[in-house]
């Protein structure tokens, strides 16, 4: 019966990205346009194409290594993060008390991904609000033929835009990235009978053989205004954990606009995430709101601001998360 569970999972599994097109800033048809997944795939799979098919996944050259969607600014790519999140919350109750993460070609033993591309911020501040000692271990990356050679070096900058998030949390996560070694062979997260049968159906169904799944993703209905927000930026919001001091700047890279503004709807027509919404007043004039949660810090508002009125402001205090920051106010619209 097991088997036949687990075989039932594997072939569910879906190794591509989910792409949500009103995400993408070459569909917001924003100033530069951008070409991130493209350039970020070491094997050619990522194709851009026109209006309407902006980003295409071949699925004969796709390897779900996930550096693409490590590095989309807008979530516009995404793999499920509640596998990996549930894996690492859940080795926090071992008797070890600690989590790792392998690559799948490095051999090692434990819960294991593709390749350890697919490691975001929002996971690794994850560990840190769960206080979670966490190792990344992959295998021989420049021979392998899944991910890239500098996977690691892209750990590392992941990592440390990680540690920029929780520093205001005055606790950083405990992450340690290295590369296999032959002990870890013998790795395994230890479960009772009992405890496989609930992990096959907790929140992130994790399987027992320890491969972390990939569930085809939901349609994002996007009629529902939370859910145009990423699931990894809803992640890094609530990894902000203990919660920063009310006068602590939290780093959260999203705009300001300046007197320049001429009131015109760009900003909030290329939003790949509508985190920018303009309302139009009974009398005429018009408001800009800003709800920074749901702000990747893409920036496509300032590349497209036609005056040039948007600049970046990099730290913002808590309370700047609870209600819709007021960007601009004017009486009449040009």
């Amino acid at each position: 019966m097991l088997k036949g569970l687990l075989d039932t999972l594997s072939e569910s599994t879906d190794p591509l990205p989910r792409f949500t097109a009103p995400r993408c800033l070459l569909e917001r048809q924003t100033m530069g346009g951008c070409d991130a997944c493209h350039a970020a795939c070491p094997h050619g799979a990522v194709e851009l194409g026109p209006l309407g098919s902006s980003v295409r996944i071949r699925p004969d050259l796709c390897t779900s290594c996930g550096l693409c969607v490590q590095a989309c600014p807008t979530g516009a790519l995404e793999f499920a993060l509640l596998p990996a999140l549930q894996s690492v919350r859940d080795q926090r109750d071992t008797a070890e008390g600690q989590a790792t993460l392998t690559c799948a070609p490095s051999g090692a033993g434990g819960p294991h991904l593709p390749c350890l591309g697919r490691v975001t911020p929002a996971l690794l501040a994850a560990s840190g609000a769960w206080d979670v000692p966490l190792s990344l271990i992959h295998g021989d990356c420049a021979a392998c033929p899944v991910g890239a050679p500098d996977v690691p070096e892209r750990l590392r900058a992941v990592l440390e835009d990680a540690q920029r998030l929780r520093e205001p949390t005055g606790r950083p996560a405990r992450v340690t990235i290295r590369p296999a070694e032959p002990g870890d062979r013998d790795r395994a997260v230890r479960m009772d009978r009992r405890g496989a049968f609930t992990a096959l159906f907790r929140a992130g169904r994790q399987q027992v053989a320890q491969a972390l799944p990939d569930r085809p993703l939901p349609f994002v209905d996007w009629s529902v205004p939370e859910d145009r927000t990423p699931e990894e930026w809803k992640w890094r919001r609530a990894a902000l954990n203990p919660a920063p001091p009310e006068d602590a700047p939290v780093p959260w890279p999203a705009p300001v606009v300046d007197d320049t503004c001429i009131d015109c709807p760009v900003c909030a027509t290329v939003c790949p995430t509508e985190a920018i919404t303009r309302e139009l007043q009974p009398d005429g004039g018009v408001k800009l709101l800003l709800n920074l949660g749901a702000c990747t810090g893409c920036m496509s508002c300032l590349k497209s601001c036609p005056p040039q009125a948007i600049h970046r402001q990099e730290e913002w205090l808590p309370a700047a998360f609870r209600v819709p920051i007021l960007l601009r106010e004017s009486d009449s619209v040009m």
